[in-house]
């Protein structure tokens, strides 16, 4: 056969690049709300589950070093414990700079409660911000997994802080949390499965969400804590961590 003419496989349809252009921000409730109830009519397994859960409220962190800090802060803590702890070091680093988390000794971080692995962090972001290196802010603005994929490749960031942040910090409309744990057994019950999905298996399972899946990570923590009775966002648990 002549391989110039050799026949192609039928492309799959892409919903983010055909379809949705643009990206999506949360940026209001009202966009939240626009969001999921699009979701609901793109996917109607969705909608038992929105019967169930109700509309989420947005849930917003300051952006910027401060709020991947803070992220990092509460990493596999309880919520008391790692409010406590940011309580103390945004009072200690008041502005909360990057310099002078960068310039303060690692004894003094850890008289405040911080870890040796979250010092490690927080120094190695702060000196990647201050080498203009890294640039948190416009990561609102890229595709959502190569937002994820620039986060993760630094020290200390994993899968968890990755996705909370951008969800949380930065509005972003696509960022699914497919190591959270709270939304894995959400899906599960919801969509009916007879185990708790992988990360592999969520990222999957969220294509049909794009570009809302941020939106349907909003509605799986809410739907988590209508059957639960219980938050479902805490101290992150990051796998690869």
């Amino acid at each position: 056969m002549d391989k110039r003419i050799r026949p192609r496989k039928p492309a799959m349809p892409s919903m983010t690049k055909t379809v949705f252009p643009m990206l999506i921000h949360l940026n209001t409730q009202a966009d939240l709300e626009a969001a999921i109830h699009a979701l609901v009519r793109q996917d109607p397994r969705l909608k038992p589950v929105f019967e169930i859960a109700g509309m989420p409220a947005l849930r917003r962190r300051e952006p910027g070093f401060a709020g991947l800090a803070h992220i990092v802060c509460g990493q596999q803590l309880s919520t008391a414990s790692a409010a406590a702890i940011w309580a103390r070091i945004s009072a200690a680093f008041d502005p909360f700079h990057h310099d002078s988390l960068r310039k303060a000794r690692a004894g003094r971080l850890g008289r405040l409660g911080l870890s040796a692995a979250k010092i490690k962090t927080l120094k190695s972001l702060a000196r990647e911000i201050a080498a203009e290196r890294l640039n948190l802010d416009v990561l609102a603005n890229e595709d959502a997994d190569a937002a994820h994929n620039t986060l993760t490749a630094l020290h200390g960031i994993g899968p968890w802080t990755a996705d909370v942040y951008l969800l949380f910090c930065l509005g972003h409309g696509d960022a699914w949390p497919a190591g959270d744990l709270a939304v894995q057994e959400a899906v599960k019950i919801g969509l009916g499965l007879k185990t708790r999905p992988t990360p592999k298996q969520m990222a999957l399972l969220a294509e049909p969400w794009r570009p809302w899946r941020g939106a349907a990570a909003h509605l799986w923590w809410s739907y988590y804590r209508a059957i639960k009775k219980r938050e479902g966002v805490i101290g992150g648990k990051d796998q690869r961590r």
